[in-house]
């Protein structure tokens, strides 16, 4: 675990944007927080980066060692700043000299993180130059030159074209394992392709945190069951109290909670007597399952 947060919230006089928020990030995983705009997550972010001051709770960085905890932490805001009369090169030389990198060593750490971002090209060009998907790139560059064990993203890929989008999530994704991350979205499908757990968002509350596909399997399904006449007469007589739609005669939907539930529906169903020709578990889809939990 690299991160522990107790009770971290956030007032301005008479708003609350962030309810006390609970919960933990293991070292070297990719963390999503997934909200609609207005959840919270820029200002939850921004307290964990040590750019905004909580109104109470705790953080604790157990993986971190030095004293001052933003030294180890690389943050790209959601709208970055930059000084667009410089090119790249300079900008970067700004950035490791205000991280403290030290002069032998900035230059082969600017063409580094130069060549993995692929603006090495347009090193010498004046930032004013740069599209939208460069100017991003070059702020996760400034984000990671001095190698921080936190990467801490906010909507990183938000304002990008296609191109844009899945350019900097590849690069998200090859940084996997190197660094803990931690980014925010409102994008389900961005998540999807380069996280490992996700927090949910919900006007400043915490909805829900786990592992991704547990988001999906911890939701109901529908079990797709077929008998050869009456159904809706087979059903009534289990007297469950499972929601269910008759489709026919033959066939109906019924919602279920877990695998376990359509077993003992089956054997209900066969024991008093039923002819049961189809049965198969429909899983809702993710994105159905984030709507439930956002509509909660």
């Amino acid at each position: 675990m690299i991160i522990e947060v107790k009770q971290l919230s956030k007032r301005y006089k008479e708003h609350t944007a962030v309810h006390p928020l609970t919960f933990s990030i293991d070292k070297g995983s990719c963390v999503a927080v997934l909200g609609p705009n207005g959840a919270g997550k820029t200002t939850t972010l921004q307290m964990l980066a040590g750019l905004l001051t909580p109104t109470s709770g705790k953080i604790n960085f157990s993986h971190l060692s030095k004293r001052d905890m933003r030294s180890e932490i690389g943050f790209l805001p959601q709208h970055p700043s930059f000084f667009n009369w410089m090119n790249a090169s300079e900008f970067l030389q700004l950035s490791g000299q205000l991280a403290n990198i030290r002069k032998n060593e900035l230059q082969d750490k600017i063409e580094e993180v130069l060549e993995f971002v692929g603006l090495t090209s347009a090193k010498k060009k004046k930032i004013a130059g740069f599209s939208g998907g460069m100017r991003q790139r070059l702020g996760l560059a400034q984000a990671i030159i001095h190698e921080p064990k936190l990467l801490i993203l906010d909507e990183p890929v938000s304002a990008l074209d296609p191109q844009g989008r899945r350019d900097v999530l590849e690069l998200i994704q090859s940084l996997k394992g190197k660094m803990t991350i931690l980014f925010s979205t409102h994008i389900l499908h961005d998540a999807e392709q380069v996280c490992d757990d996700i927090f949910i968002l919900k006007e400043g509350q915490l909805k829900w945190q786990g592992k991704l596909n547990d988001l999906q399997e911890e939701h109901s399904m529908d079990l797709k069951l077929a008998v050869e006449s009456n159904v809706a007469q087979h059903l009534e007589q289990l007297s469950t109290s499972n929601d269910y739609r008759i489709v026919d005669d033959t066939t109906a939907f019924i919602h279920i909670q877990h695998q376990t539930e359509g077993s003992h529906i089956l054997s209900a169903l066969l024991k008093n007597g039923a002819v049961v020709t189809h049965y198969e578990l429909v899983k809702e889809s993710l994105e159905d399952a984030y709507l439930k939990v956002m509509e909660q």
